[in-house]
């Protein structure tokens, strides 16, 4: 696709970004309506985690099959396949009689929204195949997820409000059906060259293993850390990383391919995807519970409240894409590992949310922070990959995102779980909450630095060497093609 018009790339791009839009926007939307969703289905704070959870942890688990299946069957028709589910799956969600019934829809939300975000990042890959080109693409990509945290928020208080938390649902329809026809009028169609073979096993125990950590994390609360049920999932949860290490390396074309993490980029992109995604989950889920269940805002002041971290990330992403381009990823990550760490111990430390000035320097802080960090991660994560492994390195740096954000309001809301069954107030039971996401910020930091080096770099260029079979071509993913 590197032969498309600058025009035409840019449409794609923009297709792209829309199937981003609405798969983000569903659920910092979905954050601020948390306490109405509460009220009027009678749930507790776990059943508030799952309808959040349930979407991000079917997203993680998929994210990598639907990106492989795209490289082996076409990209396009993995696309419109996921426009389709994901806007019948909005719908479904619009109309549940219950929280039961909410978060099966939810899934299926999920089931669509997963054949999206590692298929667009796909095809961006492919599309834009000059190194700063596709740097600047990314960083739009990037900024989209902002402009979600900054539209969703104030979309989700406006509707939640005025028509009620259903319609929330409403606003993916016109976007899912809008991107589906450009989709079907001016994406070509593509494949790899050597698609990989699908891997049934390696999938189940991916799912089995994030299915377990996530549900012992969120029940374990109320069930009880030592009870029989909380450590079953955590016997489930070790078999299943046992299983599934042991199976992959004896596979020729595995799931995971284990090669991939030989990259310290690569490795590194993973751990810090990880990393922020749960710190900004867990900032979103304690913030939106603060303003509305502490401070009493409605759902429309509490979005305007994090306005500007939303507004913070939406100028920092395309900066930060920017500055990959002309220096590489490393000074941008140490940016963002900066504020993300120094925002979460302003709460931690100092308890930021009894002061308004300081609850707004800690929104700023996280947002810089947030909108440095995802191209980078991006970027490294598909850089020094051969464009034949595009979809399935795309799709673990999109698992990756997908598994923090689940982790990161399963562990938050565990926490916050304990502290007020403890009989502490909402403030004091979010004190240990804090101190996590302060840690996440750090991990950005430090892994960041580790894994920007000139070593670590050559380390990416060895394992993409690796990747390609004899007399293939190893231009790497983003590099230009051999003339």
């Amino acid at each position: 696709m590197s032969d498309l018009s600058h025009r035409r790339r840019l449409l794609v791009l923009a297709i792209c970004c829309m199937s981003l839009l609405i798969v983000s926007l569903d659920n910092t939307v979905l954050n601020v309506a948390l306490p109405s969703m509460r009220r009027e289905l009678h749930a507790s704070v776990a059943g508030m985690q799952w309808t959040i959870d349930a979407y991000t942890l079917v997203l993680a688990s998929l994210l990598i099959l639907m990106g492989s299946t795209a490289d082996r069957i076409g990209r396009r028709k993995v696309f419109t396949i996921g426009l389709t589910v994901f806007v019948l799956g909005s719908l479904l969600c619009s109309v549940a009689p219950s929280l039961g019934w909410l978060i099966v829809f939810r899934t299926v939300q999920a089931v669509g929204g997963a054949m999206l975000n590692p298929v667009a990042m796909s095809i961006i890959t492919n599309t834009f195949t000059e190194p700063a080109e596709r740097a600047r693409a990314i960083g739009i990509w990037g900024a989209v997820a902002g402009i979600s945290m900054a539209a969703g928020p104030l979309i989700g208080g406006v509707l939640t409000d005025s028509v009620g938390w259903r319609s929330i649902f409403w606003i993916n329809v016109p976007v899912g059906l809008f991107a589906l026809a450009l989709t079907l009028r001016w994406i070509p169609e593509s494949r790899a060259e050597r698609p990989r073979r699908p891997d049934p096993v390696g999938q189940l125990l991916v799912m089995a293993l994030l299915g377990s950590v996530t549900y012992g994390i969120i029940e374990g609360p109320a069930a009880g850390w030592s009870s029989g049920l909380i450590l079953g999932c955590g016997a489930v949860a070790v078999a299943s990383l046992v299983g599934l290490v042991a199976y992959e390396q004896r596979r020729t074309e595995p799931l995971i391919d284990p090669r991939f993490f030989r990259s310290v980029p690569f490795s590194g992109a993973t751990v810090m995807a990880v990393s922020a995604f749960s710190g900004m989950a867990g900032f979103l889920f304690l913030n939106t519970l603060y303003l509305q269940d502490v401070r009493g805002l409605d759902a429309l002041d509490a979005g305007l409240y994090m306005l500007p971290m939303a507004a913070c990330t939406i100028l920092a992403a395309p900066v930060a894409g920017r500055l990959v381009a002309a220096r590489g990823p490393r000074l941008p990550l140490l940016i963002a590992g900066v504020a993300m760490a120094v925002s979460g111990l302003l709460f931690a430390a100092f308890s930021a949310e009894t002061s308004t000035s300081l609850m707004f320097t800690g929104y700023v802080l996280f947002g810089l922070g947030f909108g440095m960090v995802n191209a980078p991660i991006t970027n490294t994560a598909v850089s020094g990959m051969p464009r034949s492994q595009a979809g399935v390195a795309a799709a673990v740096a999109s698992t990756s995102r997908q598994t923090g954000s689940t982790l990161g309001v399963a562990v938050i809301g565990a926490v916050l779980a304990a502290g007020m069954a403890g009989g502490r107030d909402f403030e004091s039971a979010t004190g240990p909450a804090w101190w996590i996401i302060t840690l996440c910020g750090a991990f950005v930091l430090v892994v960041g630095a580790v894994s920007s080096g000139p070593w670590a770099m050559a380390t990416a260029e060895r394992t993409a060497r690796t990747l390609e079979p004899p007399h293939a071509d190893r231009a790497p993913a983003g590099a230009p093609p051999h003339s």
